[in-house]
């Protein structure tokens, strides 16, 4: 798998859930995926194309990956 991650965002200003949003370049395209903070559950996931977002189709595999990043990194 592979891709980079590029930011990573850490909401922790809402009053019931935490965030946690990262940024990443897959194939030469742009990405963001956000999980709960808590569970690391998928909220959503978005694809970067010609200036507008679309949700993003990405497989189990990449997101179970992405997931692990994130899990070392908070």
């Amino acid at each position: 798998m592979s891709y980079k991650i590029t930011n990573m965002i850490i909401d922790d200003d809402f009053d019931s859930e935490e965030y946690v949003t990262a940024e990443f370049i897959h194939d030469q395209t742009n990405y963001s995926i956000t999980f709960k903070k808590a569970d690391l559950e998928i909220i959503n996931a978005w694809v970067y194309k010609d200036g507008t977002s679309l949700p993003a189709n990405l497989s189990d595999t990449m997101i179970e990956s992405i997931r692990d990043d994130i899990k070392k990194r908070i």
